[in-house]
């Protein structure tokens, strides 16, 4: 059975940071490229960071970038999200994703972890 667990989420102010972290079982972790998504209430979820398989590329929202952080352990089957000069905009649930080609197949979520951003 795949598992995705996140943690690391908090309150935190505005400026601060936080590192997420989604532990990963039941699957080959190396195989799969992960991102984090996020989604605030109201709003649609979307796409924060992404890094591949190997962890030689990573991909972030306009959002995020020079903030944000995305890197993988794959000795530990985790992959983890650096957030550092933290906006109240960031607030949101914050979820982790694995996939690998044929998507239809591979495509795992984690239950979300809750980030506030609030003075």
């Amino acid at each position: 059975q795949v598992r995705l667990v996140e943690s690391g989420g908090g309150l935190v102010q505005p400026g601060g940071s936080l590192r997420l972290s989604c532990a990963c079982s039941g699957l080959i972790f190396s195989t799969y490229s992960m991102s984090w998504y996020r989604q605030a209430p109201g709003k649609e979820r979307e796409l924060v960071a992404t890094i591949t398989s190997s962890g030689d590329s990573t991909n972030y929202a306009d959002s995020v970038k020079d903030r944000f952080i995305i890197f993988r352990d794959n000795a530990k089957n985790t992959v983890y999200l650096q957030m550092n000069g933290l906006k109240p905009e960031d607030t949101a649930l914050y979820y982790c994703n694995a996939q690998r080609t044929p998507v239809r197949l591979f495509n795992y979520w984690g239950q979300g972890t809750q980030v506030t951003i609030s003075s």
